[in-house]
């Protein structure tokens, strides 16, 4: 799974840190997802296109045979 993470988190200015209390995870958690070795739970990808006011389609994107 492809993700747009960092590049949101960009966008809005914020750190790793700063999105981790956001949304209620670590810090590492959140590292993790951007460097597509963790792949979050519904409710967290949620609460992320909450906070980016982005469809979840448009932060997490398939991969090839995922689909």
């Amino acid at each position: 799974m492809k993700n747009r993470l960092k590049i949101e988190r960009a966008i809005l200015g914020i750190t790793q840190e700063e999105l981790a209390l956001k949304i209620g995870v670590s810090r590492q958690t959140i590292s993790s997802i951007e460097k597509n070795r963790y792949v979050p739970s519904t409710v967290l990808a949620l609460r992320l296109s909450e906070l980016f006011k982005k469809p979840v389609n448009a932060i997490f994107e398939l991969e090839g045979n995922e689909g």
